[in-house]
């Protein structure tokens, strides 16, 4: 099942228990439950078929990961030639192989020119060679010298791993945990009372989204990542998926519950290893990428971070 979120704005509904939504000629009568403590906006969660998922966010898992992209491309966009847009070829012809840098196919001009011809731009025969360079988009055929034969596009990096490059310089790291009770040796839960579960002081490199490009050998690719979602092992053997970064908790929330991130134990900690509950956040990033004339689409996932948390039944408590 799957549940959706109809938002009403509160204004003189009381908030207390359950929403409840009774047929007839009007809802003047509904009662509202969960309310969002930052808007004062209503909730609420209606079943519907679907996707396993919880008020956290669905159990849709988000786009696949896609495609390496070819490492050779042409891009006439320097040169003034829009059409036909940039987008891969085959790495080698007929015509010799691929360069990304000269947008052709180059091969060894055979025989060479004789010395002096302008083919060789001043140089002397030996120094380089010429080479012929064909553009099958333009159907151009030019000698072009060069010291060292041209880069074969074919044995470079493709986009996805330029996109990687990209991925490096962003330095994603998992979230900090924003939990409420705080872990801590002077804090303890309440079996049934509401947890909270949020990223603490979110920024870029935890939830995005974030931008970089890179380049690498003639191919530039820019990739955008964000966050699809952060699943929280609670310890207790429930796992809550959120698709937001959560929402920080305030003590005049009391005792209501997380209007987008949270769970309730129904047992204490007090079995578990050092009488705590481990609570693990894991991040799935989705990272689309542009470069080449190519698209696609990287997942990273398990990016992890870990607290322990106490909980305890009420009447131990109190003793």
């Amino acid at each position: 099942m799957r549940r959706l979120v109809a938002r009403i704005i509160v204004t003189s509904l009381a908030v207390a228990g359950l929403v409840s939504l009774r047929t007839g000629p009007s809802f003047a009568d509904t009662v509202c439950q969960v309310t969002d403590p930052e808007t004062g906006i209503c909730l609420i969660y209606v079943e519907v078929p679907g996707t396993p998922g919880d008020p956290g966010g669905p159990g849709d898992d988000g786009p696949q990961d896609t495609g390496s992209g070819a490492a050779c491309y042409w891009d006439g966009t320097d040169q003034g030639i829009t059409k036909p847009p940039p987008g891969p070829v085959p790495c080698s012809s007929e015509y010799g192989y691929w360069s990304n840098g000269y947008h052709c196919y180059i091969s060894l001009l055979e025989p060479q020119p004789p010395a002096g011809d302008p083919s060789w731009q001043g140089h002397e025969p030996g120094d380089g060679a010429v080479y012929t360079c064909y553009q099958p988009q333009t159907d151009l055929l030019i000698w072009i010298w060069s010291a060292d034969p041209p880069p074969n596009s074919g044995t470079g990096p493709t986009p996805r791993e330029v996109a990687q490059i990209a991925i490096e310089q962003m330095d994603l790291r998992a979230i900090n945990i924003g939990i409420t009770p705080e872990p801590g040796p002077d804090s303890v839960g309440i079996v049934g009372m509401p947890v909270w579960m949020w990223a603490a002081n979110p920024d870029s490199h935890s939830v995005g989204p974030i931008t970089e490009s890179a380049t690498a050998a003639g191919i530039t690719v820019t990739a955008a990542a964000k966050v699809l979602k952060i699943t929280w092992d609670m310890g207790d053997g429930t796992k809550v998926t959120c698709t937001t970064a959560g929402t920080p908790y305030k003590a005049e929330y009391g005792k209501t519950k997380s209007p987008t991130c949270g769970h309730t134990y129904e047992k204490s900690s007090s079995k578990q290893q050092d009488g705590k509950y481990t609570v693990t956040a894991t991040s799935d990033w989705v990272i689309t990428w542009e470069g080449a004339g190519q698209t696609g689409t990287i997942r990273l996932n398990g990016l992890t971070r870990s607290v322990a948390i106490a909980v305890g039944e009420a009447q131990v408590l109190v003793q």
